[in-house]
């Protein structure tokens, strides 16, 4: 048989039927879509595209013609969500939300409830910190040290609110378009109260991801969730430096037993003594964790805080191709303390 010329092809019957049929489908699902965000529309919100899903809640980009910018909206299902999540995790989620106002942490401005959905409305950022550093594969030390800062500043200000994050981790932290990072993800924060002698009342519940979990809580153990916080950031800034996370997760009972010894650092890329100091000050047993409030005396740290003389220029994330100077201090304080001083190797 020859083959025919497609461009001159006259449909048969079946095949106007199939395309009917598809429009048909097509303009149904984009009265659902239309119909699902008139609530939104109606508000000042033009929805744009996705930007991630899950089980029960996708984040959309969204223009607030309000407000003039993009924003993100992340979008509950009250038909898919568990029923503890909308009684428990998402009003308190919702009430830390609305207290934390900081350059480093996403900044919240409503949320819109209609019988069906859940709309909150928040910062829309630029790129996710894993994303970036598998892209880059690892972080220069002076960058990685500018988004350290901002890291340990964001949460030191919930630390100061009593307000405890519990999910630190790459894919929880956005970098805006101005090259900062922010913190994200506020599902399983919350506020710790103190027992009657002031002391901090202990954690039972496990929230998070293992390869960023202490040994306390690998262990079941009740724990201190302030300093599982300082673990976490801990984590986050050995990954900015190598491009790997410092542990294997793929096994429990391998993780458990890597967690609870010294935290071994690759040979390349280099990182400097002093920040090698600072991981393993934050890699360690719960009891010689140094609390966040205090890594601000460390020397290393101390180098990078902002509004200094000296800067250092860093690619875009989002692959603009533009460069932005992130400010870090000149001075470079002398380490106070060697790595073996530090924690003896066992």
């Amino acid at each position: 048989m020859a083959e025919r010329d497609s461009t001159y092809d006259i449909p048969d019957q079946d095949e106007k039927q199939t395309h009917a049929a598809n429009s048909s489908t097509t303009s149904a699902r984009v009265s659902r879509t239309s119909r699902r965000f008139q609530v939104l529309e109606s508000q000042g919100f033009i929805v744009g595209k996705t930007l991630g899903t899950g089980s029960y809640a996708c984040v959309r980009s969204a223009y607030d013609v309000n407000r003039k910018h993009k924003v993100a909206v992340k979008i509950i299902s009250k038909r898919k969500a568990p029923d503890d999540y909308l009684t428990k995790f998402l009003p308190r989620e919702i009430d830390v939300i609305k207290v934390l106002k900081h350059p480093s942490l996403i900044a919240f401005y409503q949320v819109i409830e209609t019988t069906t959905r859940f709309f909150l409305i928040m910062e829309l950022g630029c790129a996710d910190l894993l994303d970036t550093i598998r892209e880059k594969k690892m972080i220069e030390e002076d960058v990685a040290g500018v988004w350290f800062y901002q890291l340990q500043d964001g949460i030191l200000y919930m630390h100061n609110k009593g307000i405890v994050h519990r999910d630190i981790k790459c894919e929880n932290l956005l970098l805006d378009f101005k090259q900062n990072l922010k913190v994200t993800d506020f599902g399983f924060a919350k506020k710790i109260t103190k027992n009657k002698s002031g002391e901090v009342k202990l954690s039972e519940t496990y929230c998070g991801s293992y390869a960023y979990a202490p040994p306390e809580i690998l262990k079941g153990q009740a724990y201190d969730a302030f300093l599982a916080d300082v673990w976490s950031i801990g984590v986050v800034l050995f990954t900015m430096l190598y491009g790997r996370l410092p542990y294997d997760d793929s096994n429990h009972k391998k993780l458990l037993k890597q967690v609870q010894s010294r935290v071994s650092f690759p040979s390349k890329p280099e990182v400097s003594e002093p920040c090698r100091i600072l991981i393993l000050k934050m890699l360690t047993r719960s009891q010689e964790r140094i609390p966040l409030g205090n890594v601000r005396f460390d020397p290393w740290y101390k180098k990078y805080k902002p509004n200094s003389a000296q800067s250092t220029e860093v690619i875009h994330p989002c692959g603009s191709g533009a460069t932005y100077k992130t400010e870090i201090a000149v001075e470079k304080a002398p380490p106070l303390a060697t790595i073996d001083s530090v924690m003896p190797a066992e």
